[in-house]
């Protein structure tokens, strides 16, 4: 929220941004650095703290490691990835994939009771190697026998992969027959990291493999999401591409409303993350209905800074608290009209005397919607002081006394107030913010206000980049720990990461961006999970490339 002294008016004011430029939409940039420019006026914290940051990871050097491939199964088999078009399965493999599809199934099913994989690691390794031996006899022509071989070369690295728990490589390992499908009959599973089936992998691994591999647990609602999901990809074994983006689209929703109702460790945080976005929403827009409803009316300039800078974060605040109608939020639009009357020319001796009167009851009122915005009492006396000054000012004023026609469509304006606020998704929550945040700081919610560098164009753009579910380890106020991305405002203006003991630390953009950019929050992995897979494919046919056909 803004600090009732005000940043809901510079919020307001403040340009719809700078203008930073985009990444391609897969995540951090492969190098960046700081530009002198982009250092002026930098704090000194964050001068003092700015350092290297690590070179990430991202689109660039996927596509690299792709393009290696590519290029090595080239020489090999020349076809390899020339077709632009869908490709048929040929009679034989097609039978074979469905023949090892239900083997899988059958000897990957897990207990009822308690879900624990009945296969190991080693056991479904070893199962793979001679199934690829039979889907190999099986294959028509050299591309599907490549194909065959490093797709499995592809899940012996998921299925080794430590991090991810136990419980979950079973449901990875049913995977690889449906992955071979569309490996065989959509070239560009090879060509491209957007593929829906390489995302999928992708999204479920970064979301499980932040948890601590000693307890092999990530969840009930997660782990029977990820069940759902295999289920239905294996269910629908003709529809290529399709079915995996649609469990896409469908696994995302499931995160947004998990991590939202189910997640024990992250639910309370995102409350209280969605009501710091709303309060900080409201109160730029009712700034900026308050700015047009008092454009042309001669009200006292301190008493307009007052409401712009104070008074709107106090309407915000008590509306998320009880409601745009209700009975404390008009309370406080009646104490913002009587507030505006008073501090407009008072011309006659019985005007001067209805302002003394009502003083007393409306200072009380203001007190009170300053107390529950979050002001100290040292600042209220502060604000109180100048708003005494600005009506000691409107006693003499010579400017014309505001019509009682007016002051009714006032009134009326501000009791319908939110039905002329703008919408939330057109308002910005820029980094004019970050200061604005500090009333919100809670035993159960820290906002991050300091710390950090200045980051450059690519920073930020990574920053808004980045995707729920996703862990990081994220070094402050003297601790490091790991934490999942939880939540994201509009326009990805605030983000929620919560630790597995349920801490929640809110990041306002351009705050985030400054602790890549320092490296202080740092991806668990540098890289997606089909990437680590597809170069731990390459280390080994760098080392013997005829295995492709054997």
């Amino acid at each position: 929220m803004p600090s009732a002294t005000g940043g809901a008016a510079g919020r307001a004011d403040a340009g719809p941004g700078s203008g930073f430029g985009q990444l391609p939409a897969s995540g951090p940039p492969s190098a960046y650095g700081l530009g002198s420019g982009l250092m002026r006026g930098v704090g000194e914290e964050t001068r003092m703290m700015t350092r290297a940051a690590p070179l990430a990871r991202g689109r660039d050097h996927a596509e690299a490691v792709l393009g290696r491939l590519n290029r090595l199964v080239g020489r090999q088999v020349p076809a390899f990835g020339n077709s632009t078009r869908a490709l048929a399965l040929s009679p034989g493999l097609a039978r074979a994939i469905d023949t090892a599809e239900a083997g899988i199934r059958q000897r990957m099913t897990t207990t009822a009771a308690d879900a624990e994989p009945m296969v190991t690691t080693p056991v479904m390794l070893e199962d793979i190697q001679q199934r690829k031996q039979q889907l190999k006899k099986a294959a028509a022509t050299p591309e599907e026998r490549a194909t065959i071989e490093i797709v499995a070369l592809l899940f012996q690295s998921i299925l080794t992969e430590e991090r991810i728990p136990a419980a979950m490589r079973v449901w990875f390992a049913r995977l690889q027959m449906p992955v071979l499908r569309v490996a065989v009959t959509e070239p560009d599973f090879f060509a491209t990291v957007d593929h829906p089936a390489r995302r999928l992998i992708d999204r479920m691994g970064a979301c499980v493999m932040g948890f601590d591999s000693a307890a092999q647990k990530v969840g009930d609602a997660l782990e029977r999401e990820i069940k759902r999901i295999v289920q239905v990809v294996e269910a629908y074994p003709d529809t290529g591409r399709r079915v995996f983006q649609t469990v896409l689209t469908e696994f995302e929703k499931f995160l947004e409303h998990y991590f939202r109702n189910e997640n024990e460790a992250t639910r309370h945080g995102v409350s209280l993350a969605q009501q710091v976005e709303q309060r900080e929403t409201l109160a730029i827009q009712y700034t900026i209905e308050l700015r047009r409803m008092l454009n042309d009316m001669p009200v006292q300039e301190g008493v307009r800074q007052f409401l712009f800078h104070v008074w709107a974060d106090v309407l915000a605040t008590t509306a998320v608290r009880y409601g745009a109608q209700g009975q404390e939020t008009r309370t406080m639009k009646r104490a913002a009209a009587d507030l505006i009357w008073s501090a407009s020319a008072k011309v006659t001796r019985e005007e001067r005397a209805e302002v003394i009167r009502r003083l007393p009851p409306l200072l009380k009122s203001l007190r009170e919607g300053m107390a529950s915005a979050g002001m100290d009492a040292e600042r209220q006396d502060e604000q109180i002081q100048q708003l005494n000054n600005s009506l000691a000012a409107a006693f003499t004023a010579k400017t014309a006394a505001i019509p009682d026609d007016r002051l009714r469509e006032l009134m009326e304006r501000l009791e319908t107030l939110e039905e002329l606020l703008p919408d939330a998704e057109d308002v910005r929550i820029d980094e004019s913010m970050v200061l604005d945040l500090s009333g919100h700081q809670s035993a159960d919610l820290e906002v991050v206000l300091d710390g950090g560098s200045m980051p450059t164009p690519a920073m930020l753009a990574w920053a808004r980049e980045l995707q729920v579910g996703s862990w990081f380890m994220l070094e402050y106020r003297e601790r490091h720990e790991a934490v999942q991305l939880a939540w994201q405002g509009m326009r990805r203006q605030l983000s929620l990461f919560v630790s597995a003991q349920g801490r929640c630390v809110l990041f306002q953009q351009q705050r985030l961006a400054s602790y890549l950019q320092a490296g202080l929050l740092l991806p668990a992995q540098d890289e997606a999970l089909t990437v680590r897979a597809t170069r731990s494919a390459l280390a080994k046919l760098d080392v013997d490339a005829s295995r492709l056909l054997n």
